[in-house]
């Protein structure tokens, strides 16, 4: 077990102070003062039907493509269980989607000569839309052999981290150990022709969500999914961009406050100073039955405790990630951590299932604010949260019961892709592009 860290041992990040950051930096939501029990704004107006799938805002269209089961340029079938997924510039002016796919099965999609298990059914689909019409030109495997790819994140230098959420391993039944993280190329990177997939092992083994870096120093910020006892991760690699390399992993912890609860009890807009415990094991061996075998090594020396942190995204300086079940109600917490200040606050923490309820995927959008997918037990949105603290519909989906996921802004910030995921066997993961009049609202 790594020893406990005092306060005089915590690490102190070494990037420089950026500009005073805009945006959400005047995110105030405060869920406790009875000054302010409204929390909802306008957004872009109530909600109608789109079409039969989404009911959106007046003026918002939208176009369904990548569907569950479709045949793929590849020839291979569409996989299941749509995720996370981001946008990419390609040079010809297109888009480039690199696209999760939540399956833990042992039923491999796409060429056993570039899976990293053949007896991994998970993995990652790239499709390119037309800017223009939104239409789907072509699509096809881009990782495969992988199992429970749920989100990730894009890097500044243009690849996809494919994050596995289970940690499951040879003695449950697969070809190699998962619980890792992939990169995934985009572009001419992969036009360069398709490897074998390789885990990158010294990011950690667990259940892992989603990540975000920072384009100052390539630090890869980590969230965990687990109920009740989940970190914050920082992976400091040796060469910034050149993860497979090797790096050190660490948690976040809270100065002076050795094992800190944020489950309940916070104050929003209340700055915790933050240091970081070194993970000496982040592969550990049996943590193919031991979900937690990295988390108890980051507990052990002091690391904070979180509720299944889930979305993350890097924007305006900061990274924003989210607690599906934390607060004091359970329903969520959205948390930000400004790495030039090493500080964390609580930005809102959510009063009740009608304002947000169990947010996990999320994105920053190109006007200055948050979009945020819920996975709930009932009928799910998509919130906006404005840079004032209040929140709004934006999306509401009217064809089942199924999480949003995977949200995501064009490069050019005039198209929304999200995902449906489905559920791998009634309902059909598909995959949406979303357009409109975003000058009217802060989306």
């Amino acid at each position: 077990m790594t020893p406990r860290l005092d306060r005089r041992q915590f690490l102190k990040s070494s990037v420089a102070a950026s500009a005073a950051l805009g945006g959400l930096a005047a995110l105030d939501c405060r869920v406790r003062d009875r000054e302010r029990p409204d929390l909802r704004a306008p957004g872009y107006g109530s909600l109608r039907p789109a079409g039969d799938e989404l009911a959106l805002p007046e003026g918002f269209q939208y176009r369904m493509f990548g569907v569950e089961g479709t045949p793929m340029a590849d020839g291979v079938s569409t996989p299941a269980m749509h995720d996370g997924m981001a946008a990419f510039p390609m040079a010809n002016g297109h888009v480039r989607l690199v696209r999760n796919h939540e399956i833990t099965n042992h039923a491999l999609f796409g060429s056993p000569e570039t899976a990293y298990d053949v007896r991994a059914g998970g993995g990652t689909t790239t499709l390119v839309v037309d800017p223009a019409t939104r239409a789907l030109i072509s699509d096809h495997v881009s990782l495969n052999g992988t199992i429970t790819n749920c989100a990730g994140g894009p890097t500044p230098w243009g690849t996809w981290l494919s994050c596995e959420e289970y940690s499951y391993g040879v003695t449950e039944g697969f070809g190699q150990d998962h619980g890792y993280v992939f990169e995934v190329p985009v572009g001419e990177r992969e036009a360069a022709g398709r490897e074998r997939a390789r885990p990158i092992k010294a990011m950690g083994r667990f259940k892992h969500e989603a990540v975000a870096v920072d384009p100052r120093t390539g630090f890869v910020y980590e969230t965990e999914d687990f109920n009740r006892t989940a970190g914050f991760y920082r992976f400091r690699p040796d060469v910034p961009g050149r993860l497979a390399q090797g790096g050190a992993l660490e948690m976040l912890a809270i100065r002076g406050q050795p094992e800190y609860d944020t489950r309940r009890g916070q104050r929003v807009r209340e700055p915790l100073s933050v240091g970081w415990v070194p993970i000496g094991n982040p592969d550990p061996a049996d943590a193919g039955q031991h979900f937690t075998a990295v988390f108890e090594q980051g507990r052990a020396g002091g690391g904070a405790i979180f509720s299944r942190l889930e979305g993350c995204w890097w924007g305006d300086g900061a990274v924003y990630f989210d607690a599906t079940n934390g607060g004091e109600v359970e329903l969520g917490q959205i948390w930000r951590y400004r790495p030039d200040r090493e500080e964390l606050d609580l930005l809102f923490e959510s009063p009740g299932r009608d304002v947000l309820a169990s947010p996990d995927n999320l994105c920053w959008s190109p006007r200055g604010g948050l979009l945020v997918c819920e996975d709930p037990s009932g009928v799910p949105f998509m919130r906006g949260i404005t840079a004032g603290g209040r929140i709004f519909d934006f999306a509401r989906n009217i064809t089942n019961e199924r999480e949003f996921a995977g949200a995501t802004f064009s490069p050019d910030g005039q198209t929304l892709f999200v995902n449906i995921q489905g559920n791998g066997r009634s309902l059909p993961g598909m995959t949406f592009a979303i357009w409109g009049p975003w000058e009217r609202g802060s989306l």
